[in-house]
């Protein structure tokens, strides 16, 4: 039997090696770009003080050689592990989502990643995230309101830069951003009575939430100073959810008292109300006027679009994000308190009743 290493010539070729392409560091765009290493650094984290050209010709350099940032590395070098926590309530709340999306948006320009965890309004859940978030060593965290006590927040600014929204708390290491409620609830008053409503039903978020108390507290100020009717039975409060808007409208059908329009505290609760009208063949506006609070995106374009009191979610997640770097970066943040605007669509109509 024939061996058939005997008989044939192996021919063994050497492999054709492709060299890998070396990874762009820091150094080589600071050469390239002619300047410091360290100049570099701050233009990416965005603390240089340097002229917009010089800021346009390093950052053409870093595209041009596909530099990207080792998070290790800056860590070591920094100490900093370029992470921000943020506690939301519901990660799949449109409302919450709005604010995520700031958040995200405005960190990546700093190239900061974010960590997001969801505490449910539930204070002991938010408590245990908060501390999942510690462990990772996150480099400060971002509190989208929430149930947690005041003193909590202040005593976890003692530790770790905390930015907490719809609150308004100083402390050393805490910012607050928050929302005029109030003034949101009257504008939208304002603009019913302005169109003949004078029974106004409301739909109030849960009363342990500071913003539904704020709202509900405007709505009712505003109603006696317009010396419209105010009927306390015509206030139902829900759960700041869909179902909850359309059970809390139905409950207000069901009462048979009179009312021509409905401010709910919240677009999800308006988009359920809104729901519980049609299946008992009301319509909106000629029926019934209807006003929302938040205008989250989807409002534009319900039917009809619904007049809503307009606070930027995105815009509040956006401004937590910066003021958290500018804290990170020993800078102080601008105060902040979110002005109230009306954005009047086709749900409310004047009053021909």
């Amino acid at each position: 039997m024939r061996n058939p290493s005997q008989s044939q010539n192996i021919q063994i070729h050497p492999l054709e090696v492709v060299p890998i392409k070396k990874r762009a560091t820091l150094t080589m765009v600071a050469e390239q770009a002619g300047v410091s290493p360290s100049t570099v650094s701050r233009i990416l984290n965005g603390t240089a003080q340097v002229s917009e050209d010089k800021k346009a010709l390093v950052k053409a350099v870093i595209e041009a050689l596909d530099f990207r940032p080792d998070p290790a590395a800056r860590s070591l070098a920094g100490g900093r592990t370029m992470s921000i926590g943020v506690l939301t309530q519901f990660i799949d709340s449109p409302y919450y989502g709005e604010a995520l999306r700031g958040i995200e948006d405005e960190l990546q320009k700093a190239n900061y990643v974010p960590l997001f965890v969801s505490g449910h309004w539930n204070e002991a859940e938010e408590q245990n995230r908060l501390f999942m978030l510690q462990e990772r060593k996150v480099d400060g965290i971002i509190v989208l309101t929430g149930k947690l006590a005041d003193e909590t927040l202040i005593e976890m600014a003692a530790n770790i830069p905390v930015v907490v929204t719809g609150r308004r708390l100083s402390a050393k290491g805490l910012f607050s951003i928050d929302f005029d409620n109030t003034e949101g609830a009257s504008l939208a008053v304002r603009h019913l009575h302005a169109l003949g409503h004078n029974r106004v039903a409301f739909i109030s978020g849960p009363l342990d939430h500071p913003d539904a108390k704020e709202r509900l507290q405007g709505f009712k100020s505003e109603i006696l100073k317009k010396g419209m009717s105010l009927d306390e039975e015509l206030i139902v409060c829900s759960d700041y959810q869909e179902a909850g808007g359309f059970r809390a409208m139905n409950s207000l059908l069901n009462s048979r008292l009179q009312f021509t329009a409905v401010l709910a505290a919240n677009d999800q609760m308006a988009y359920g109300a809104r729901l519980a009208l049609h299946r008992s063949g009301l319509r909106v506006p000629e029926d019934i006027s209807l006003i929302g609070f938040d205008d989250l995106p989807h409002s534009a374009f319900t039917l009809p679009p619904l007049t809503s009191v307009r606070q930027s979610v995105y815009e509040i997640g956006a401004s937590a994000a910066k003021a958290m770097i500018d804290i990170l970066n020993k800078k102080n943040p601008p105060s902040r308190l979110v002005a109230a605007e009306l954005v009047v669509r086709e749900s409310t109509r004047i009053n021909r009743r």
